[in-house]
């Protein structure tokens, strides 16, 4: 089975820090919000018809089942994040340290901007083999792309790590969890927030210049720009 993501789904590079509305289905809209709000088991099929204001049997010409819906939900989260990621990565080039610092930060952004699809992550308990074997295989490609980058980092000593793969489970757990805590109307944007977990996850590889300061970092420092911005009174900030 091939898991890897279509070229052609694969955001411009120029495009890949850009979020705009979903686009879901009405159907997945609805049904993302109740999930969220009540869980996969506590949310029926009728309650999904009754947000979206169709009879039941009309939801179903849609999508077949509720687990069909928290399927589809979840495979569009992790090819997103994926499809955006390996667009970092290209614009990076083949430098592993900008390639790790592009990757960290598009998994953030996506997790801050789509934090509502993103928290979804927590019912991969519900789904049932098939779609589970299938989305875990996803979020595996993931994690195995931003191991070669850090083996090839290693290699290069950019990265100073003795156990890689834990780092990296490290790394996309930290990363992961912003889809808990960001709020739009929070003390940090969601680049500041990005900003801050590259820094975290260069620490965690162990990159020599997150610690000495001697070498500078290949992503951008948004923080005073930001913050400088929201003080001259900037509209508010939105994502999906």
């Amino acid at each position: 089975m091939n898991t890897a993501p279509s070229q052609e789904s694969t955001p411009s590079a120029e495009h890949w820090r850009s979020y705009g509305p979903l686009g879901l289905h009405p159907i997945l809209t609805h049904a993302m919000e109740a999930f969220n709000e009540h869980g996969y088991h506590g949310t029926s099929v009728r309650d999904i018809a009754g947000r979206v204001g169709v009879t039941v049997p009309a939801l179903y010409y849609h999508y077949e089942n509720k687990q069909a819906l928290l399927a589809t939900l979840l495979e569009t989260s992790v090819k997103d994040v994926l499809d955006r990621c390996r667009a970092a990565a290209g614009e990076a080039g083949d430098d592993p340290l900008e390639r790790f610092c592009g990757m960290v930060e598009s998994i953030v952004l996506s997790m801050a901007h789509r934090r509502q699809l993103a928290f979804l992550d927590t019912e991969i308990r519900s789904l049932e083999p098939a779609n589970r074997a299938r989305y875990v295989a996803l979020r595996d490609y993931l994690e195995h792309m931003l191991l070669d980058t850090v083996e090839a980092g290693r290699a290069q000593g950019v990265f100073t790590t003795p156990i890689p793969a834990d780092a990296v489970r490290s790394v996309l757990v930290m990363c992961q969890g912003v889809a808990n805590w960001f709020r739009d109307d929070g003390p940090l944007t969601a680049e500041e927030v990005a900003e801050r977990h590259v820094l975290l996850s260069l620490g965690t590889v162990g990159h020599p210049g997150v610690v000495t300061g001697d070498s500078p970092l290949p992503f951008p420092q948004r923080s005073s720009a930001a913050r400088a911005s929201r003080s001259r009174g900037s509209a508010p900030r939105t994502s999906g």
